[in-house]
């Protein structure tokens, strides 16, 4: 059986080889056939830290690795454009 693979958005990375992921679906209402976007999140395995906040990522599923984390990042998709000057300031804030 293969394993499934998701694609979304990292949330957070604050925390040392795990990240979040937020990922969008759509959902038609059973009864007013409306579509609407739900989101669910996953904490991820990131085992060199490669993401950063923005950055869109494919998962995929695998054995569980924690409590919360049953998946892992595959690939990096497309980075977050961060812009020098800003992020300088984030740094000097932090």
């Amino acid at each position: 059986m293969a394993k499934a693979t998701k694609v979304g958005v990292v949330t957070s990375n604050k925390m040392n080889k795990t990240a979040v992921v937020a990922v969008e679906r759509l959902v038609r209402h059973p009864l007013y056939k409306r579509a609407f976007k739900k989101t669910s999140t996953f904490m991820i395995h990131d085992e060199e830290n490669r993401c950063k906040v923005g950055d869109r990522v494919r998962i995929a599923e695998c054995r569980p690795l924690s409590k919360n984390k049953r998946w892992r990042l595959v690939e990096v998709l497309q980075s977050s454009q961060v812009v020098p000057e800003l992020e300088a300031e984030v740094e000097a804030r932090a």
